[in-house]
């Protein structure tokens, strides 16, 4: 008897997690980006659209997609390695934020052919989807430009 209750039990769970997952597959990435950006870049980052300087330790983020690195107004605390990459022509797009998230000390080093690079963003957003969701939110921040949406900027900008 207790044997048909575990059976019973188990397959219970195995049907719930079943669901959890079909629900959690029915969100957009922009949506699990949200999900990721909230349990993880949160703590450090901001994306309002606003005009105060962020009292947080990085910058705001609301328009970062085709942004030039190290280029937020009203954010002083960049570092020299991010300033030096946007001065050198980064700006901000899916293969560039991709490879700055998976390692962004790394990242800076080959970026910059420097292997003294450093980044005041120490935290590394290892899972490969998790990256591709944060970068999908970004994207989706971006407030509309003058002749058109900021989001909609093409890759190519990325300057290798």
């Amino acid at each position: 008897m207790s044997n048909t209750r575990t059976v019973v039990a188990l397959a219970g769970a195995m049907s719930f997690a079943a669901l959890s997952g079909a629900f959690a597959e029915d969100k957009t990435p922009e949506q699990m980006g949200a999900d990721v950006f909230n349990k993880r870049c949160k703590t450090c980052h901001i994306v309002e659209d606003t005009a105060t300087k962020s009292k947080k330790a990085g910058p705001n983020l609301i328009d970062v997609y085709g942004r030039t690195a190290g280029a937020r107004e009203l954010y002083t605390k960049f570092g020299k390695s991010i300033k030096a990459a946007g001065a050198a022509g980064l700006v901000w797009n899916t293969e560039e934020l991709g490879a700055y998230l998976k390692d962004p000390r790394k990242y800076l080093r080959a970026k910059l052919d420097d292997k003294k690079a450093k980044s005041r963003m120490a935290y590394k957003l290892r899972k490969e989807k998790d990256r591709i969701n944060v970068i999908a939110y970004l994207k989706s921040l971006n407030p509309p430009k003058e002749g058109g949406d900021a989001a909609t900027t093409e890759d190519s900008t990325a300057t290798n």
